[in-house]
């Protein structure tokens, strides 16, 4: 059986060679009870070590609060967390250059086939982290929200509409005095699971105007204005008159947000209408019993809704190489979903927390990850 190794990779990408400290702990025996996590910090037992992540620049408001709350608990753990994108979190993980990732999509089928390769046999557990809404984001002077549909807003992204006064804008928008200022789109330049969100919204809900393939890569064909990273784009939005973009809700700012429709109604983007949004969602079909990927129900006509959401995951593996990874691992990812945890996420990035029944769901898998035979 294969384990996860930190360092093979070294050569792949230079930030493998922090996890070369990695897997020290105060419980090398392995004597901490199965599922302890956050509750044994408190307790004392606390855990030590480096754990090296990599992924989604969504997730790093709430990472932020995440490192900044369990270290607080384990003086002696460190969390190292490189923004880099969820293609690139995935990629790091299952080359074994982290010891988990940050990925706004779950791991793909080929992808859960690889990270056996690095995981054993039974492979990686994608595991909710962080739910927020992407924002359709905007730079219109003094206007501040905008109702649009969701075949208008395909239209906008595929350039078919070019400048905000154009009628499939002001009809929606009785009211407002639109300009006529010609609309730039900035999209993501790499690959990025708020990317796939956004374009896997698009294809349910306006199929005939976006006839795209749901990607982390933004269509190669529908190329305008892009920069690196949630920063990125907001950065590229904020200094440009008249763009609009797709961001992580928490990055956004004082830019205009757009309501989305949902069945007759305009829905105003909020951390408890993307909550509602992943209520509805199913499971992914044919995953493991453990996992925990989700399919989102893009062209939802449920009331308060907001579907244009992200789940953000933490990939682990189900089996590491030490009973010191599989204690730091484990107590990490038992803070991240506990209610504190989630709360400091909320405080300082507005996320939507954990359901109760996400979070014991997500205890359960968290709890089963174990040593390598």
């Amino acid at each position: 059986m294969k384990a996860l190794r930190i360092g093979r990779a070294a050569a792949v990408i230079s930030v493998a060679a922090l996890a070369l400290t990695a897997c020290g702990s105060d419980n090398a025996t392995g004597e901490t009870p199965a599922g302890s996590g956050a509750a044994s910090s408190a307790a004392g037992t606390a855990v030590s070590g480096t754990l090296t992540g990599i992924g989604a620049s969504s997730q790093n408001s709430a990472m932020e609060a995440w490192k900044a709350g369990f270290e607080s608990m384990n003086q002696d753990a460190m969390v190292q967390y490189s923004p880099d994108g969820s293609g690139a979190g995935r990629k790091a993980f299952l080359s074994g250059g982290a010891q988990f990732a940050g990925s706004d999509a779950y791991l793909k089928d080929d992808e859960m086939t690889e990270a056996m390769e690095v995981c054993g046999p039974e492979g990686a557990l994608n595991i909710p982290a962080y739910i927020s809404p992407i924002a359709i984001a905007f730079n219109l002077g003094d206007i501040t929200e905008l109702n649009l549909d969701a075949p208008t807003i395909a239209k906008i992204f595929t350039k078919d509409i070019t400048t905000w006064n154009d009628p499939a804008i002001a009809d929606q928008n009785e009211g407002v005095e639109l300009p006529d200022t010609p609309i730039t789109v900035v999209h993501r330049s790499d690959e990025s699971g708020t990317t796939e969100n956004f374009v896997d919204y698009l294809s349910a809900a306006a199929p005939d105007e976006w006839t795209y393939e749901v990607d982390g890569a933004w269509p190669a064909d529908l190329q305008s204005e892009n920069a690196k990273g949630t920063s990125g784009v907001v950065q590229t939005v904020t200094s440009t008159d008249g763009a609009i973009t797709y961001a992580d809700a928490s990055a956004v700012g004082d830019l205009g947000k757009a309501k989305v429709k949902v069945g007759e109604e305009y829905t105003e983007i909020s951390s408890d209408a993307a909550a509602k949004a992943v209520e509805v969602a199913t499971p992914v079909e044919g995953r493991p019993e453990l996992d925990m990927s989700l399919e989102l129900e893009r062209d939802t006509t449920e009331s308060g809704a907001y579907p244009v959401v992200l789940v953000s995951y933490h990939v682990y593996c189900t089996t590491y190489d030490s009973q010191e990874t599989v204690d730091l691992v484990k107590a990490f990812g038992s803070y991240v979903i506990s209610e504190d945890g989630q709360a400091e996420a909320e405080a300082s990035a507005g996320n939507a927390p954990l359901s109760d029944s996400l979070r014991e769901k997500a205890q359960t898998a968290i709890d089963s990850i174990e040593v390598a035979s």
